[in-house]
């Protein structure tokens, strides 16, 4: 039986919006540091290069097919862990768009 949307082409798209999230996150470093937690040691920025660079790396191992698998269960943990560490909180308190 013929796929109807092929897999392939998902993963590419999916690539293509990490890759922009994470050169979003290069452009954007200023405005995502006060983001940051105040928790987490050092510099905002650090933060938010390190995890645009991790999402550049996960688009490129999906596009290229290199470690696609490995890729994308690194890159759910790290969505994982965003989500209970950066938003959870915020929305817990009743305001999810606050940091």
């Amino acid at each position: 039986m013929k796929k109807i949307f092929p897999t392939r082409f998902a993963e590419i798209l999916f690539a293509f919006i990490m890759g922009f999230f994470g050169v979003m996150h290069f452009m954007n470093a200023d405005i995502m540091s006060g983001m940051i937690p105040e928790y987490l040691p050092g510099d905002g920025k650090v933060w938010v290069y390190i995890t645009g660079a991790a999402l550049i790396a996960a688009a490129l191992a999906i596009l290229i097919n290199k470690l696609k698998t490995v890729a994308c269960y690194l890159l759910a943990a790290m969505l994982l862990v965003f989500v209970f560490t950066l938003h959870l909180q915020p929305a817990l308190d009743g305001n999810p768009g606050s940091y």
